[in-house]
């Protein structure tokens, strides 16, 4: 276990809240997510802001992953993250983007990093909660992070155990688990 520095946080996610451009709000997002999932035991940072071959689709961060028992065991190899830091829920059409890059990568998992969480309602699978389950139903599986439960975490088990909750929670129900939700 390793513990997560709740001031670097804090300073990571007031970059974002101050940047001046969109883009420099999103790299905050970023680095915070790099910070956080490297010391995750087994995992480091293979790519970030990568085009595909096209031009046409970006990936904000890659992370390879060793599958240490400590870690991310049993989720695959190379798991992609998209994030958003937004002061409003990310919609369907940028879940929908995700679930395109995902596909045309043959990868079966991502992780959404959204600030301020996604649309819709979990219950009724509206809006963008709608594509998570369509996601499944190709067997993908979209993990959805919110700035609240990045502000909770303390150390990497937390971290850990939270993906691990909503992984089991998203098969088991169809829709994202959400810890502590306002």
């Amino acid at each position: 276990m390793t513990a997560i520095d709740g001031n670097r946080v804090a300073a990571m996610l007031a970059a974002g809240d101050e940047a001046a451009t969109a883009t420099a709000c999103g790299r905050a997002l970023e680095d915070l997510v790099v910070y956080l999932f490297e010391l995750i035991p087994g995992i480091s940072v293979t790519a970030r802001n990568e085009l595909n071959a096209f031009n046409a689709e970006e990936i904000d961060v890659a992370f390879w992953n060793e599958g240490d028992p400590a870690g991310l065991r049993m989720f695959d190899h190379l798991i992609l993250v998209e994030c958003k830091n937004w002061s409003s829920p990310t919609g369907y059409p940028e879940l929908a983007i995700f679930l395109d890059k995902l596909q045309s990568r043959g990868r079966p998992l991502g992780i959404l990093v959204a600030a301020a969480g996604i649309t819709g309602n979990p219950a009724g699978l509206t809006n963008a909660h709608s594509v998570l389950a369509r996601a499944l139903s190709q067997g993908r599986e979209i993990l959805v992070l919110t700035r609240h439960e990045i502000e909770q975490l303390t150390d990497t088990r937390q971290l850990v155990r939270l993906l691990k909750q909503k992984r089991a929670q998203l098969a088991v129900s169809g829709t994202i688990f959400q810890l502590n939700r306002k």
